[in-house]
Protein backbone atom coordinates (compact mmCIF):
# COMPACT_ATOMS: atom_id res chain seq x y z
CA UNK A 1 0.00 0.00 0.00
CA UNK A 2 2.91 2.33 0.67
CA UNK A 3 4.18 1.87 -2.89
CA UNK A 4 0.70 2.59 -4.28
CA UNK A 5 0.33 5.68 -2.09
CA UNK A 6 3.74 7.01 -3.20
CA UNK A 7 2.88 6.37 -6.87
CA UNK A 8 -0.50 8.09 -6.60
CA UNK A 9 1.01 11.10 -4.82
CA UNK A 10 3.70 11.43 -7.49
CA UNK A 11 1.10 10.97 -10.25
CA UNK A 12 -1.15 13.72 -8.82
CA UNK A 13 1.79 16.10 -8.39
CA UNK A 14 2.98 15.37 -11.93
CA UNK A 15 -0.48 16.04 -13.38
CA UNK A 16 -0.64 19.31 -11.43
CA UNK A 17 2.76 20.46 -12.74
CA UNK A 18 1.76 19.55 -16.31
CA UNK A 19 -1.71 21.12 -16.16
CA UNK A 20 -0.79 24.20 -18.22
CA UNK A 21 0.81 22.07 -20.97
CA UNK A 22 -2.33 20.02 -21.67
CA UNK A 23 -0.33 16.82 -21.24
CA UNK A 24 -1.15 14.22 -18.59
CA UNK A 25 1.36 12.27 -16.54
CA UNK A 26 0.56 9.13 -18.54
CA UNK A 27 0.99 10.95 -21.86
CA UNK A 28 4.29 12.33 -20.58
CA UNK A 29 5.49 8.79 -19.85
CA UNK A 30 4.80 7.82 -23.47
CA UNK A 31 6.44 10.96 -24.80
CA UNK A 32 9.46 10.38 -22.57
CA UNK A 33 9.92 6.86 -23.91
CA UNK A 34 9.56 8.13 -27.48
CA UNK A 35 12.00 10.97 -26.83
CA UNK A 36 14.63 8.46 -25.70
CA UNK A 37 13.71 5.75 -28.26
CA UNK A 38 12.61 7.35 -31.54
CA UNK A 39 10.81 5.05 -33.93
CA UNK A 40 10.00 2.20 -31.55
CA UNK A 41 6.87 0.21 -32.27
CA UNK A 42 3.57 0.71 -30.46
CA UNK A 43 3.99 -2.76 -28.98
CA UNK A 44 7.43 -1.91 -27.59
CA UNK A 45 6.08 1.40 -26.28
CA UNK A 46 3.32 -0.43 -24.40
CA UNK A 47 5.86 -2.83 -22.92
CA UNK A 48 8.24 -0.07 -21.79
CA UNK A 49 5.35 1.97 -20.37
CA UNK A 50 4.07 -1.09 -18.49
CA UNK A 51 0.68 -0.52 -20.09
CA UNK A 52 -1.68 -2.42 -22.33
CA UNK A 53 -1.86 -1.95 -26.09
CA UNK A 54 -5.38 -0.46 -26.07
CA UNK A 55 -4.47 2.24 -23.54
CA UNK A 56 -1.33 3.15 -25.50
CA UNK A 57 -3.27 3.24 -28.76
CA UNK A 58 -5.86 5.62 -27.28
CA UNK A 59 -3.11 7.87 -25.93
CA UNK A 60 -1.32 7.90 -29.28
CA UNK A 61 -4.53 8.86 -31.08
CA UNK A 62 -4.82 11.91 -28.80
CA UNK A 63 -1.15 12.83 -29.21
CA UNK A 64 -1.46 12.40 -32.98
CA UNK A 65 -4.45 14.77 -33.10
CA UNK A 66 -2.32 17.36 -31.31
CA UNK A 67 0.42 16.71 -33.90
CA UNK A 68 2.88 15.64 -31.19
CA UNK A 69 3.56 12.23 -32.70
CA UNK A 70 3.41 10.47 -36.04
CA UNK A 71 2.96 6.78 -36.71
CA UNK A 72 4.62 5.21 -39.71
CA UNK A 73 3.98 1.77 -41.15
CA UNK A 74 6.50 -0.84 -40.09
CA UNK A 75 8.31 -2.06 -43.23
CA UNK A 76 8.39 -5.71 -42.13
CA UNK A 77 5.05 -6.03 -40.34
CA UNK A 78 1.86 -4.62 -41.85
CA UNK A 79 0.15 -4.67 -38.45
CA UNK A 80 2.84 -2.64 -36.66
CA UNK A 81 3.66 1.07 -36.53
CA UNK A 82 6.82 2.96 -35.72
CA UNK A 83 6.06 5.93 -33.46
CA UNK A 84 8.02 9.18 -33.50
CA UNK A 85 7.73 12.53 -31.78
CA UNK A 86 7.30 15.41 -34.19
CA UNK A 87 9.27 18.64 -33.83
CA UNK A 88 6.21 20.06 -32.06
CA UNK A 89 6.08 16.95 -29.86
CA UNK A 90 9.74 17.29 -28.88
CA UNK A 91 9.17 20.94 -27.97
CA UNK A 92 6.18 20.17 -25.73
CA UNK A 93 8.05 17.23 -24.18
CA UNK A 94 10.96 19.53 -23.27
CA UNK A 95 8.51 22.09 -21.83
CA UNK A 96 6.88 19.33 -19.76
CA UNK A 97 10.23 17.99 -18.63
CA UNK A 98 11.18 21.46 -17.37
CA UNK A 99 7.78 21.84 -15.68
CA UNK A 100 8.46 18.65 -13.72
CA UNK A 101 11.59 20.02 -12.07
CA UNK A 102 9.64 20.77 -8.85
CA UNK A 103 8.63 17.09 -8.62
CA UNK A 104 12.25 15.99 -8.99
CA UNK A 105 13.40 18.63 -6.52
CA UNK A 106 10.91 17.49 -3.87
CA UNK A 107 11.92 13.87 -4.34
CA UNK A 108 15.64 14.63 -4.07
CA UNK A 109 15.04 17.04 -1.18
CA UNK A 110 14.21 14.19 1.19
CA UNK A 111 16.11 11.47 -0.64
CA UNK A 112 19.67 11.91 -1.82
CA UNK A 113 20.86 10.87 -5.27
CA UNK A 114 22.36 7.65 -3.90
CA UNK A 115 19.11 6.70 -2.19
CA UNK A 116 17.12 7.56 -5.31
CA UNK A 117 19.43 5.42 -7.45
CA UNK A 118 19.09 2.54 -4.98
CA UNK A 119 15.29 2.86 -4.93
CA UNK A 120 15.25 2.84 -8.73
CA UNK A 121 17.43 -0.31 -8.82
CA UNK A 122 15.21 -2.04 -6.28
CA UNK A 123 12.05 -1.19 -8.22
CA UNK A 124 13.57 -2.54 -11.45
CA UNK A 125 14.58 -5.75 -9.66
CA UNK A 126 11.10 -6.07 -8.16
CA UNK A 127 9.46 -5.60 -11.55
CA UNK A 128 11.76 -8.14 -13.19
CA UNK A 129 11.16 -10.69 -10.44
CA UNK A 130 7.39 -10.28 -10.46
CA UNK A 131 7.25 -10.56 -14.26
CA UNK A 132 8.97 -13.98 -14.30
Amino acid sequence: MALRAAYLSMHRMTNQCLLETGITADQFVCMSILYDNPGITQQELAKRAASDANTIRAMLVLLEKKEYIIRKDHPGDGRAFHVLLTRKGKAIYEKCDAALQPVRARMFNFMGKGEADELYSQLIRMTDELNK
